[in-house]
Formats: C-alpha cells, structure tokens, sequence
C-alpha cells in the first residue's frame, strides 16, 4: 500500500487558484490614509479647544487683576464683584458658542470622511471581487482543459 503525498496534491490546487493580494494591499492604504485624516481633524480641533481654553484663562486672569485692586469706598468692592460675574457669565457663553463651533466642524468633517471612505472601500470591494471571480473563472477553465 502507497500514501499518497497530499502535500504535493493540496499545493498544485491551491497553484491553480492565484490568491492576489493587492486588494489587501489597497484596503491598508484605504485605512491608513482614513485614520491619518481623521487624525489631521481631532489634532486640529485639540488646537483650537486649547487656544479658546488659553483665551477663556486669559480673560478671566484680567477680569480677576481688576477686580482684585484696591477700592476707595465699600460699595465699589460689590459693583467689582457685580461687574465680574456679570461679564464672566457673557464670556462663558461665547466660549461655550466657541466650543460648540470645534465640535460641529469636527461632526461634519468626520462625517465626510466615512462618507468618502465607505464610497472609496466599497469600490476597492466591489473591484476586489470581480478580479478574483476574473482570476477563478479563468483558473477553472485552465484546470478543466488541462486534464
């Protein structure tokens, strides 16, 4: 009785059905060149959180040395404070209107990019599997006139 050697038989089948991997290939880079832009929006809106952060700190540090000098009557010490959450409370809503800019640039523009990206990994796909039906198709037709 003689094994057979399998090894040799699984190898010329699996010869006969080229696996190409560019589409692989392409759907790293698709990938890639996604996170490096979704990247690009968080790391610009980080900058602009800090730079509203920094003149909100910036502000309120000035509105605090005003109201932190020495007054010549009691009163003027209450219309200081009166003054100081008056405009800190003005402030914070323009901030806040600020902040609320970064956010909905960052929605938008994150929402773009899965829109292209869904478009551009769905043609990668749809292109993916027809070379490989292309390639088995032609593999089989090899196969079957080679016997």
């Amino acid at each position: 009785m003689q094994s057979q050697d399998f090894t040799a038989i699984f190898k010329d089948m699996m010869g006969s059905f080229p696996v190409d991997t560019s589409a692989m290939d392409d759907a790293f880079k698709t990938t890639a060149a996604l996170n490096e832009k979704l990247a690009g929006v968080a790391l610009e809106a980080a900058d602009k959180s800090t730079e509203i952060s920094t003149k909100w700190t910036k502000d309120t540090l000035a509105r605090l040395a005003d109201m932190s000098r020495a007054k010549s009557e009691p009163a003027d010490y209450a219309k200081a404070m009166t003054d100081f959450a008056s405009a800190t409370a003005e402030v914070a809503a323009e901030h806040m209107a600020a902040f609320a800019e970064v956010a909905k640039k960052v929605q938008m523009e994150t929402v773009d990019l899965m829109m292209a990206a869904g478009k551009d990994m769905g043609e990668d796909a749809a292109a993916a599997l027809q070379k490989a039906s292309k390639d088995v198709t032609t593999a089989t037709k090899k196969a079957a006139t080679a016997k």
